[in-house]
């Protein structure tokens, strides 16, 4: 069975929200709309305090290259415009809404009608994923609209469909895939279209043998959609390593997908992509797991973007469990540690991972005994020990020279190792040392 040829870990999976249901969650009285829900830019708000605003409605206009649109969530009244806390405690521009009913833009069609047929030519499509805010939901929250805006001197060769979910916990893609495969389809075929190549390959982790049967069932009946079951290994979900399983291509250091030819979306993207073509829907709400293995209750929702944290909580669980440790968006291997539950979800937010202290607690950390676990565990064939040394010292510019810029900070080297060393929290920092110093030499 494919799967990627280098380094790869196996945490235990915990994938106990599978069954749950996506259910819709109730709007908060009060809502933030984040205006940097996306890689790069933030949007300009193009409505002021005190503004009546709908359902769908354009609210930050991406006037930057690299942005994004961002629409409103809710229909009520602008309260005000000013800095917010996100969930990192990084303070950042948004927009608060007073929430009054829910008043939708009458050109967003929200019928439960199956549209398939796309009339639009490749670059009406690029245009319209711009227009409605779409982004990738795989993590990076990359603008969609630049992802299929091919350089004339680039050449897509393959579509690929980010499915894995390798992350333990994470279910919203297992359930999207259950219970919108039809929705999925018509929004590969449409990227596809985008693209212009002729097949599309879904890639799905073999542990998943329902969305595996359902998908392959609905691929059948579209032309040129390829469901690729996988091996299971961390992190196949992310893209350089899937499109070495998938292909058996590998992205250059320093390269992107597609200079090998490749062009990779994730499965929620898809989803998203069908509701803006055929429904004219923006990027608003997606699909958010709430688990943990002390909750009483798991659960799968389609949240509207700028609920808090705090509300998806109340609502869920009620009080968290007494031993609770963390609180993480996203999953225990990449996501991150909230440390402000008054902070709104945005578009890339896919779970709320309530970990007990058992789980949450560091072991003591000792010395590096020079196993080579890390290095064998790395995807990216690096040296995590080596830029822990490194960045350790403050020799950043060796850590660069070293290729520390391709770390996908996927955490396999701090899951492999024996000594407890905090590799990836290192290797941040040194990641981050080391752009500082190139910024500042280019000025």
């Amino acid at each position: 069975m494919k799967t990627f040829a280098m380094g790869g870990v196996h945490p235990e999976e915990n994938k106990i929200s599978t069954e749950a249901v996506i259910e819709q969650f109730p709007l908060p009285k009060t809502a933030v709309v984040l205006m940097t829900q996306h890689l790069g830019a933030p949007a300009t708000p193009c409505v002021a305090k005190g503004d009546k605003v709908k359902v769908g409605q354009l609210i930050g206009k991406a006037e930057a290259f690299m942005c994004a649109n961002v629409h409103s969530p809710y229909s009520g009244t602008v309260a005000k415009i000013e800095g917010c806390k996100d969930a990192f405690g990084i303070v950042k521009p948004a927009i608060y809404i007073n929430v009054e009913g829910d008043e939708w833009e009458p050109t967003i069609d929200r019928s439960a009608t199956i549209v398939r047929e796309c009339t639009l030519e490749p670059k009406a499509i690029t245009e319209k994923l711009k227009e409605m805010g779409i982004v990738g939901l795989g993590g990076a929250t990359f603008p969609a609209h630049i992802k299929y805006s091919i350089a004339p001197d680039k050449k897509a060769e393959y579509l690929i469909i980010n499915a894995v979910e390798c992350e333990p916990y994470l279910t919203s893609d297992h359930r999207v895939m259950m219970e919108h495969a039809e929705e999925i389809c018509i929004g590969v075929s449409i990227l596809r279209k985008a693209l212009g190549v002729p097949n599309a390959y879904i890639g799905i982790e073999n542990n998943k043998p329902g969305p595996i049967a359902t998908m392959k069932a609905m691929a059948a009946q579209f032309e040129g959609i390829i469901v690729q079951p996988l091996k299971v290994k961390y992190p196949q979900g992310a893209e350089k390593q899937l499109i070495n399983a998938i292909t058996g291509r590998r992205v250059p250091s320093g390269k992107l997908p597609i200079d090998v030819g490749c062009v990779v979306s994730n499965v929620g993207t898809a989803f998203a992509v069908y509701e803006a073509i055929q429904k004219n829907k923006p990027l608003i709400q997606n699909i958010l797991t709430v688990t943990g293995k002390k909750l009483p209750s798991q659960h799968n929702y389609q949240v509207r973007v700028g609920t808090t944290y705090a509300d998806l909580i109340a609502h869920s669980i009620g009080t968290l469990p007494p031993t609770t440790g963390k609180i993480i968006s996203g999953g225990p291997m990449m996501g991150k540690a909230v440390s402000n539950l008054d902070a709104p979800t945005t578009k890339g937010a896919s779970s709320v991972l309530v970990i007990d202290e058992s789980e949450a607690s560091r072991a003591p950390e000792s010395n590096c005994i020079r196993c080579g676990k890390c290095m064998n565990a790395c995807p990216m064939g690096l040296e995590p020990y080596l830029f822990s040394a490194l960045v350790k010292n403050d020799r950043i510019e060796e850590a660069g020279a070293h290729n520390i810029l391709d770390c996908i900070e996927c955490g396999c080297c701090f899951f492999s190792c024996p000594a407890n060393k905090p590799l990836l929290d290192e290797i941040r920092l040194g990641k981050n040392k080391y752009r500082a110093i190139m910024m500042a030499k280019k000025k």
